[in-house]
């Protein structure tokens, strides 16, 4: 047993889910088990044990398998900074900023350090479950692919096929990916499993042999819609729902255009006494706002802009004079400063953007960037923190001499005079409980939930349903 990799008949047919439920699945097996993912695009990034970078989904893998991650679990990430360019993370570490056109000369150079973490992990596991990237069945990228079958020819993998019936048209979706795949790659494919049913799974029996028969490949399964799943961290925006009902004290958060990390919002959205809202473009901040929370971004000083062009900007003043309380998060900290100084034009044109003037900070663009994970002390109330830093700039001024929290006898972060405007670098600090309920209680809120634990359970109910519904062993027996 080596490793099998799952690819899908396209993007959020929930291939991240089904690894992260076999990994746990094989965990429970007695396998040293660990996720790998040779290519991913996404903002959500996780810091790494060793110091790096890789996506979020693979670090929720991570914890299924029982491991800290690791920038080999992700080799590649691409992180989006324009509709038309990305910045290009190689083994944890910012290699270079590319126009998509030109990420295709690129690949070529990719493979080989993607090879090479690649072995580590199968080097030191008893098995490694490998993810796709979007679908083979684009086949017009698989000149130089590092993410599909490229890489399963190059490392000798079986693949299984994932098919989301959700999205209507499953049957197309498997048996038009094999009428266009190269026979070559078509020859990898193991079999296949239809993903996300609503109802009664027998209703398709007609249709899962038609696809059997259709293609020639082996069926492991249907698996039925996994609701609890919204109970873990979101790995795409997309995933991200317009409104968390809950309790009596609502929380909104901006939904910047290039909005990243935006998981810090998960332990919210499961507490019973708060209702999280994302604002949406067009929509206005709702008036009755406890908390507003400008999240993380990858592009700081376009999401300024982009919050001023919807007119939160005037929102968030009215929010502070009815006495509301503002948080911002890493790139939203940045821009609730005084100005955001970027001189050698890491995001746009060199020059100054003025800040909201809700917190006397300033920042400076600088191209180091901060990855680390940190343990803090939450200044308002003394309660332990743990996040993490991913960014670059640097804030300085007189606010920082109100800090947010403590790291080691550092100061983190600011708040204002009259403490209800906050900034702070940290990452992930509400999965914390204990910060988070001392965070909730000074807006008024109770806290009950214990997230970790909640996530630890969802990973566990996973594996049980998809012991339940998929033929686990016949799957994990693939791996070579």
């Amino acid at each position: 047993m080596t490793a099998l990799m799952i690819q899908g008949c396209g993007s959020n047919v929930g291939k991240s889910l089904l690894v992260a439920g076999l990994c746990r699945a094989a965990r429970r097996r007695g396998l040293t088990v660990a996720p790998f993912k040779p290519q991913n695009m996404s903002n959500n990034a996780a810091v790494t044990v060793d110091g790096g970078e890789i996506g979020r989904a693979q670090a929720l893998q991570a914890l299924a398998a029982g491991l800290e991650p690791h920038t080999d679990m992700n080799p590649v990430l691409l992180k989006p900074e324009t509709d038309t360019g990305a910045q290009v993370v190689v083994q944890g570490r910012r290699l270079t900023t590319v126009r998509a056109r030109d990420y295709s000369s690129l690949k070529a150079r990719l493979m080989a350090p993607v090879l090479e973490s690649f072995g580590r992990l199968k080097a030191a596991h008893d098995l490694v479950i490998v993810e796709g990237a979007g679908s083979p069945a684009e086949v017009n990228l698989r000149s130089g692919d590092i993410a599909n079958m490229g890489f399963a020819r190059a490392a000798g993998l079986p693949v299984v096929l994932v098919g989301d019936i959700d999205r209507g048209g499953v049957i197309a979706q498997i048996v038009g990916t094999q009428a266009v795949l190269d026979p070559a790659d078509a020859a990898t494919v193991a079999g296949f499993v239809v993903n996300k049913f609503r109802g009664d799974p027998s209703l398709f029996d007609d249709g899962y042999r038609l696809i059997e028969a259709k293609t020639g490949w082996r069926g492991f399964g249907v698996v039925p819609h996994f609701a609890a799943a919204a109970k873990l961290p979101a790995e795409d925006a997309l995933d991200l729902g317009h409104t968390a009902e809950g309790g009596a004290m609502k929380i909104a958060c901006l939904a910047f255009s290039r909005i990243a990390n935006f998981d810090d919002l998960d332990p919210l959205k499961l507490e019973p006494s708060v209702t999280l809202t994302m604002v949406r473009p067009g929509a206005a901040i709702p008036g009755d706002a406890t908390l507003v929370i400008l999240p993380g971004s990858k592009s700081t000083r376009g999401d300024l802009a982009f919050l001023r062009a919807e007119g939160w900007d005037i929102d968030l003043a009215a929010h502070v004079r009815r006495g509301g309380h503002v948080l911002g998060i890493c790139g939203g900290y940045q821009m609730l400063g005084q100005g955001i100084d970027d001189p050698e034009g890491l995001e746009g044109a060199p020059g100054m953007t003025e800040g909201l003037g809700l917190l006397d900070v300033t920042t400076v663009m600088t191209p180091d960037k901060r990855l680390t994970r940190s343990t803090a002390t939450h200044a308002a109330t003394d309660a332990a923190m743990e996040g993490y830093e991913i960014h670059i700039g640097r804030t300085e001024g007189p606010g920082r001499g109100r800090p947010f929290a403590f790291v080691g006898s550092a100061p983190e972060g600011a708040v204002s005079a009259d403490g209800r405007v906050m900034g702070s670098y940290l990452h992930g600090m509400f999965a914390g409980d204990a910060f988070r309920s001392a965070f909730l209680a000074r807006l008024g809120a109770p806290s009950t939930g214990q997230y970790g634990a909640e996530v630890e359970a969802t990973l566990d109910a996973l594996a049980d349903h998809l012991e339940t519904n998929l033929d686990v062993a016949g799957l994990l027996s693939l791996a070579r």
